[in-house]
């Protein structure tokens, strides 16, 4: 169970943490400037050229497609868009690096002169190719080949999500502590990697705890709902790493049904409480306008 007396709990025991500075993420963009930071939530539109992916409104079904589907979420507020060639769901076919440099180089280079764009991928050879193409963010889901990714994206002056998890990419499911405090285990697993990143060169870090990912203790839907919702809810806690937080928003079928579209929305609510920078998401225009009204209302 999620109360208001618990929030009010995690805001009266780690409050301090809210006045740890950050140190905002600032790219530059032919649409201007975009900064992942305290202030307005930056939102991140995300295109799959894979289609396994499980939330079939983003699946394009050709490079073209993508093109045409990323210029649209960026006229609907979406600051960067995030590309990926393949499914991070653990059932889903692997798409080999060859055949995602493929897909992904020339959305990338259409899309780069319009829109910052991200790239999803643990494979250095695609991550080379997507930042030589124009993409100022890599969106790393993968620990296997981590110091070469870094290396590359400080080459490139890159930004890069930093993607919570052990093993060589996040196709390789892991179990989670569902009913113990998380925020520990992602402060010490992230300060390690940013501490070598910085190493490396790679100044310009976000960090992802990785809610959208699967996690073999967390099949239940409603188990893994909830401790979701909690991480998302104390985002805050991690400000003393000193780098923004990204946040990928749960569609939880198992609860809004055919409404599912709507999920993104009702977590962004949390998302946004809990101190959140960056939200990768699916439904743009529906997250712009929910973010606004948190804005509009100065709810915080």
């Amino acid at each position: 169970m999620i109360t208001l007396a618990d929030l009010a709990a995690l805001s009266a025991q780690y409050g301090d943490a809210w006045s740890a500075p950050v140190e905002p993420v600032v790219l530059d963009s032919p649409a201007g400037e975009v900064v992942i930071g305290d202030g307005p939530v930056t939102l991140m539109g995300c295109v799959n050229l894979s289609r396994d992916s499980t939330y079939r409104e983003s699946v394009a079904t050709s490079p073209d497609d993508a093109v045409r589907m990323g210029r649209i979420q960026a006229a609907q507020g979406a600051a960067i868009i995030d590309l990926g060639a393949e499914s991070s769901n653990a059932q889903a076919a692997r798409v080999s690096p060859e055949d995602q440099v493929k897909a992904l180089v020339p959305v990338v280079e259409q899309l780069a002169t319009e829109a910052v764009v991200s790239v999803e991928t643990y494979e250095p050879t695609v991550v080379a190719a997507c930042l030589d193409a124009g993409a100022r963010i890599l969106n790393m889901t993968g620990r296997e080949h981590e110091d070469a990714m870094l290396t590359l994206a400080a080459e490139y002056d890159a930004a890069v999500v930093m993607c919570f998890g052990e093993t060589a990419n996040v196709r390789e499911a892991s179990d989670v502590p569902p009913d113990a405090d998380p925020m520990p285990v992602l402060m010490e697993h992230f300060g390690a990697r940013i501490e070598r990143a910085r190493e490396l060169g790679a100044t310009k870090v976000v960090v992802d705890p990785g809610m959208g990912f699967h996690y073999g203790n967390l099949v239940d839907p409603l188990t893994r709902s909830r401790h979701q919702t909690r991480v998302l809810s104390q985002t805050f806690r991690l400000r003393p790493l000193g780098v923004p937080v990204c946040n990928v928003l749960p569609h939880t079928y198992d609860i809004f049904g055919d409404e599912f579209r709507k999920a993104e929305g009702f977590y962004a609510v949390f998302a946004a409480l809990g101190g959140t920078h960056l939200l990768r998401v699916h439904e743009v225009p529906h997250l712009r306008v929910v973010l606004s009204a948190l804005r509009s209302l100065e709810v915080r």
